[in-house]
């Protein structure tokens, strides 16, 4: 398993060793010892979603106490993955961080409390799956809108299908930061 930092401090890329034959192949997807080197994060609720070509997602975080690290991967397809750094106290706070996660390469992103997640589907059928450090909560969920001005990320796309939740979602300047 090859462990690597990103530019974003605390943001993990992980590629795992994947094994295969004749058979097809093995992947040892989390592997609870190994990654405590590289963060002690309990995970408490696995989730999944399906997306057609062009869904975006995000970019999504719930508030303390509530707040969620991350670690996602991708089964099938792939995305454009995103982070982005709330902690004001951080010296990375409104950058981001953006790679290709595939059910191809198996790499996966560990996203820390504190970080904004967006993705986007470059294919149909992209299955995407990720560990969550604290359970769903409703009334904490927040989202800052996917192509917020400042943040000045680039998608790669003008149009994405999107929930009507994220179209309504807040701007980086101007909302009430719990971090």
């Amino acid at each position: 398993m090859i462990i690597e930092k990103t530019p974003l401090k605390d943001l993990l890329l992980i590629t795992p060793n994947v094994f295969t034959d004749e058979r097809g192949y093995f992947v040892e997807s989390y592997h609870q010892r190994k990654l405590k080197k590289a963060f002690k994060t309990p995970f408490v609720q696995d989730n999944e979603s399906l997306s057609k070509k062009n869904v975006l997602r995000g970019l999504h975080f719930q508030i303390p106490p509530h707040a969620q690290a991350k670690l996602v991967r991708v089964i099938q397809g792939s995305i454009l993955d995103v982070a982005v750094d709330l902690r004001p106290n951080s010296i990375d706070f409104g950058k981001h961080y953006k790679c290709i996660l595939s059910g191809d390469n198996k790499k996966q992103l560990y996203i820390p409390e504190g970080f904004a997640h967006g993705f986007l589907s470059l294919e149909d059928h992209t299955l995407v799956n990720y560990k969550c450090s604290n359970f769903y909560h409703p009334e904490s969920e927040r989202s800052i809108i996917w192509n917020d001005p400042t943040l000045k990320i680039d998608w790669g796309i003008n149009k994405p299908l999107i929930a009507e939740k994220d179209k309504k979602a807040e701007n980086f300047l101007t909302f009430d930061n719990p971090f």
